[in-house]
């Protein structure tokens, strides 16, 4: 079994938000599909070779590992068998790479995964908003992307590199796609 979760916050008014890209990446790869309800947050279940679940946690981005914990628990997840989706400032635009056991690199939703998973020890798909800014980060990441922005990111390498995740693992992903 393998958990993918898309970081955002919840609400109509966070859609299309650069610290909302977790979210976006998930619901582009899914389509059109009916989310159901547990353990604060938006889940849905899919099979191929094994059970994947797709994670949209409810409880805002800075908590964000209260929801997560409660899905490893109850179905008893390996860490290396989870995928965290989350935007990166210090990444540029259109740009991803993959980490694995890593520090939160100040990205407060990770730092409540790393707090209530107890681990660093996790995949995740990163994925640049570049900030060039950096003075006004809170409106930056909660500001909405443009066309250009979001036309910049190239969701189909996204998709296959979910796509390989789910077939074979983490170590697999990052020799593939980083570097590219």
């Amino acid at each position: 079994m393998k958990l993918i979760v898309g970081l955002g916050n919840p609400g109509k008014e966070y859609n299309n938000t650069r610290h909302n890209i977790g979210f976006e990446v998930i619901d582009r790869y899914l389509g059109n599909v009916k989310f159901k309800e547990k353990f604060d947050g938006l889940y849905y279940e899919y099979i191929c070779d094994e059970k994947i679940i797709f994670i949209k946690p409810q409880t805002f981005m800075n908590n964000s590992g209260f929801s997560l914990v409660q899905y490893v628990k109850y179905y008893n997840v390996n860490p290396d068998d989870i995928m965290v989706i989350h935007d990166d400032l210090d990444l540029k635009i259109g740009t991803f790479k993959f980490k694995f056991n890593s520090s939160s690199g100040g990205h407060n939703g990770i730092k409540s995964i790393i707090n209530n998973l107890k681990t660093e020890s996790f995949f995740r798909m990163k994925i640049g908003i570049s900030n060039d800014k950096k003075d006004d980060v809170i409106d930056f990441v909660l500001g909405k992307f443009s066309k250009k922005e979001l036309d910049m990111i190239n969701f189909d390498i996204l998709f296959k590199a979910i796509d390989d995740f789910i077939k074979y693992d983490y170590e697999y992903v990052m020799n593939k796609y980083n570097g590219k």
